[in-house]
C-alpha cells in the first residue's frame, strides 16, 4: 500500500508522542514495549499501531492494559499534536517477529536435514 507523505508525517508525529507515553504509563521493569509501525488510514482519522511486547508470556495482558488506557493516550496525543482530527488509536501485536521466528526455524531444520 502506498502511503502519502502526509500519512507518513502524521504517523511519525504519533509515534514520537506515543513512545514516551507508553513508557510512563504502561511499561514497567518487567516488560519492554516497542512501536514497530503505525499505519494511518487515508482520511487520517484512524491509526493502527503495531506493538512488539517482550516477554511473550505477558503480551495479551499488556495489550489489554493498553487498550483500556486508549482514551487517555488519545487525549494526551491530541493535546501535544495540533491536528484537525484526533485519530482513533487501534493497538495490535506486530505479527512479523512470529513470522521471522518461524522462518528461522524452517531454515535451521533444512540445514539439519542436509547434514
Amino acid at each position: 500500500m502506498n502511503k502519502s507523505r502526509r500519512q507518513k508525517r502524521i504517523a511519525s508525529l504519533i509515534k514520537k508522542d506515543l513512545s514516551p507515553l507508553l513508557i510512563e504509563t504502561i511499561q514497567d521493569s518487567s516488560c519492554l514495549i516497542t512501536i514497530t509501525g503505525i499505519e494511518m488510514s487515508k482520511d487520517l482519522k484512524t491509526s493502527r499501531i503495531l506493538l512488539s511486547i517482550f516477554p511473550d508470556r505477558e503480551k495479551e495482558t499488556i495489550l489489554e492494559l493498553i487498550n483500556k488506557r486508549t482514551g487517555y493516550l488519545r487525549k494526551t496525543i491530541a493535546s501535544k499534536t495540533k491536528l484537525k482530527y484526533n485519530p482513533l488509536l487501534i493497538f495490535s501485536l506486530d505479527p512479523s517477529p512470529d513470522y521471522e521466528q518461524r522462518i528461522d526455524k524452517l531454515i535451521s531444520n533444512i540445514k539439519n536435514e542436509e547434514k
